[in-house]
This record gives structure tokens, sequence and C-alpha cells, in this order.
């Protein structure tokens, strides 16, 4: 075994075990987020084309992937750190075109079918993260029996908490064309879980999250606004539908910030604990969704008895679940696999293995720099002036919401931003 790669599997376990905590709680924290990232959609008024609302929020999201990583690393670190493995820049910007499309799938699906049928199939992805990360990555392997039943256990009890509270969360009659409906959220499940690969190859070769979710958003952006462009059936006729939907665009721009947020919380936790780990974790965002939708927009307000023992059931179905997939930590026997794959990534594409050993651990590599430069604070100014353009164009719409509800989740999710945010820093100042 080369003598790098000893040293890093010889490292004090206790660094692992923090960083596998660290993991965790970036997955908790991911599905907070996430899952609050539709709470903006609800503003948006009736009659507004789903294209074009998923195309406002990913252009909230370009702005977000852009910004955060400048303002937190410099974009200076952000192209050293892709001159060390240059060929992540591919792969993060093909996990951007999947994203797309699985995004647009998933409208069409809860046009067919409803979302009451359409997310429980999306939300199979994790259980497809765990396929793709036993097969290509060697996640699990020489986990051991009790965190094998963790993990896959967890993944199943979480998944059938999600039929619950989607049944309960959503209207229950499919508007026709059932069987393109299903397709559509099968399809979508299938790209989110496979757009996964990209993640594990980046991080187990070393790259920085941030520097891989700015890669990103050019296949997500790009990918989405030809898809867009396709469905109106010209530019000119979706510059049109923009400019009908200028007044909401404000809304649809903050709903892409609060995704990107949970999206790099989930980056870190799929870089620490691995896909088949951190993907599941994530997924309570369905959870913190129905959490927004009853208690802060009332969608439960007239809902049966029956309803509420599924939203009970399954609530207490996706706890279990995930509580059991964050006490499946890795062993040691699981962690040398995983080194044994980042090797494997080194010969292949000749990646310094100095960088991928440092990185694995969460530490900086000595040749990267970080430090903000004139450009950045262009991008932050330019980001700052379009944001506050919008938000002086927004129409402000009358909701009927629980505000009480409603600050203490924002405080939740602050907490968790706060509490994740500090212990990344202190362990790995973000790295």
């Amino acid at each position: 075994m080369n003598p790098s790669s000893t040293a890093v599997l010889n490292q004090p376990t206790g660094r692992l075990r923090k960083l596998q905590g660290l993991g965790v709680l970036c997955g908790f924290a991911a599905g907070a987020w996430l899952g609050a990232a539709e709470a903006p959609a609800k503003l948006v008024t009736a009659g507004i084309s789903p294209i074009v609302v998923s195309l406002g929020m990913v252009f909230g999201v370009f702005l977000a992937r852009w910004t955060l990583p400048a303002l937190i690393q410099g974009t200076s670190y952000v192209l050293d750190d892709a001159r060390q493995a240059p060929h992540l820049v591919i792969w993060a910007v093909l996990a951007g075109c999947m994203w797309a499309v699985a995004n647009t799938l998933t409208i069409f699906a809860i046009r067919d079918i409803g979302l009451s049928i359409a997310f429980p199939l999306w939300n199979s992805n994790s259980l497809l993260g765990i396929l793709w990360g036993f097969l290509l990555f060697d996640e699990l392997r020489g986990a051991g029996a009790r965190r094998w039943a963790g993990v896959i256990g967890g993944a199943v009890v979480m998944f059938a908490g999600a039929v619950l509270l989607a049944r309960a969360s959503a209207s229950q009659a499919p508007v026709g064309y059932v069987w393109r409906g299903l397709f559509a959220a099968v399809g979508a499940g299938v790209l989110w879980g496979t757009m996964y690969i990209p993640y594990r190859k980046a991080y187990l070769t070393g790259m920085n999250p941030l520097s891989f979710v700015t890669f990103f958003t050019f296949g997500e952006l790009g990918m989405m606004f030809s898809l867009a462009t396709i469905h109106s059936g010209s530019i000119s006729s979706l510059r049109l539908q923009l400019g009908a939907a200028r007044p909401v665009l404000f809304w649809l721009l903050a709903g892409g910030f609060i995704w990107v947020v949970g999206d790099l919380f989930q980056q870190y936790a799929a870089k620490y604990i691995g896909i088949s780990r951190g993907i599941p974790l994530s997924n309570t965002n369905q959870l913190w969704g129905l959490l927004w939708g009853a208690l802060v927009f009332h969608e439960l307000s007239t809902a049966s008895h029956t309803t509420r023992a599924e939203v009970i059931g399954g609530s207490l179905l996706m706890a279990a679940g995930a509580a059991a997939i964050a006490l499946s930590s890795a062993t040691d026997r699981e962690h040398l696999r995983w080194q044994q794959a980042a090797r494997r990534e080194s010969d292949k594409y000749g990646v310094d293995r100095e960088y991928i050993n440092a990185r694995f651990l969460g530490e900086e590599y000595g040749s990267v720099r970080k430090r903000r430069n004139w450009f950045d604070w262009i991008l932050l100014s330019g980001a700052t002036v379009v944001i506050v353009w919008f938000a002086l164009q927004a129409r402000i719409p009358e909701l009927h919401v629980d505000w009480t509800s409603m600050v203490a989740l924002v405080i939740a999710m602050l907490a968790l931003l706060i509490g994740s945010g500090i212990a990344l820093f202190r362990l790995t100042r973000f790295v």
C-alpha cells in the first residue's frame, strides 16, 4: 500500500468519527432547507406555467451557486480546485443536466398522477443511491450486518413513511395519462439516483463541494433553459411568459437560494458519509415540506382522521428510518474500502494522491489558494443588484398563514444552518 494512503488510514479514529458526525448533521440540515425551498412557490398565484416556475427557481439557484462559493472561498479557490481534477468539471456539468431533466419530469408527473403517487416514486432515488454507492464506490463493504440493516432498513422505512406523507399531503385524484405520469416519476427517480455518481466521484477525488456546485450549475441552467424554450415553442414565447410572471419571480429566486443552501449541506453529507447514507438523510425534506404545508399554509385543516393518522404514522416512520441511518456509522474497514475507491480514481485520472488524501480527511491541500479578488466582489455586487431589482417589482401576495408556526420553522432551520455551518468551519474550514 502507498505510504501516503497508509498515513490516511492510520489517522486517529476520532477524526473520522467527527467527520461522520458532521456528515450526519449536514444531512439533517439539508433535509430542512430542501424541504423549505418549496415554500416560496406557495406565494406564486395560479396560472403560471410550471416550466416558468422551474426556470425561475433555477435562475435563483444559478445566482446562489456562484455567489455563495465566491463569498465563502473565492473564485480563485474554485478555479485552483478544478485544476487539481479538471475531469470533474465535465462530471459536474453532466450532473446539472441530469438534475434539470429530472426536475422537469417531476412537473409532468405531478400533473398526470398527482403528488401523492409521484413523490414516493421519485424519492426512491435514495435506494438507487445505495445501490450505486455499493457497486461503484465500495460503500457498505466491510460495514457488518448491523450497519447494513441500519442503512437499508432505514431507507426502506423512510420510503414507507414518504408514501404515507405523500398520500396525506396531496390531492388524491390523478388527472389522466397515468402511465405517462408513472414513467415520468420513475424516470426522475432514476436520474436523481444516478446523478449522485458524479457527486461521489468528485468527493472521493477530493474536489470541494463549493467548487463542484459552481460548475454543476452550468449544466443545470443550460439544460433548464433549453427545455423551457422547447416547451414554450420559441424564445420569444418564453420571454413573454417570464414577463407576465415578473411580479412573482423574486419569490422563485428566493426558493432557488433556499434550495442551494440545502443542496450544499447535501453535498457535504455525501462527501463525509457517502451517498448511501447522506442521500436518505437529506430525503427527510419531505417531512419538512409537510410541516410547512400543514402548519404554515393549513393544507390539512380540513383533513379527515384517516389522513391525519397517515401524517403521524408517516412522520414517525421517517424519523425512525433517519435515526437508523444516522446511527449506522462507517467502520474502519469501510473507510479502508472508501480509500481504495479513491485510489482507483487517482490512478484513473492522474490526480495527485496527496491532494486526495488531504481532502479525504477534510483538510486543505497546500497548493490550493483561498482568497477573494476584485472579480468576487463584482460577482457579489451584481447578484445583489439583480435580487434587489426583482424584489422591488415583487408583488406581496395575500395569504393566510400561521405566523407562529412559520417563525418556529425558520428558527429551527436557522439553528441547523448555524450549528452545521460552525461545525463545518471548525472541523474542515468548509473543505
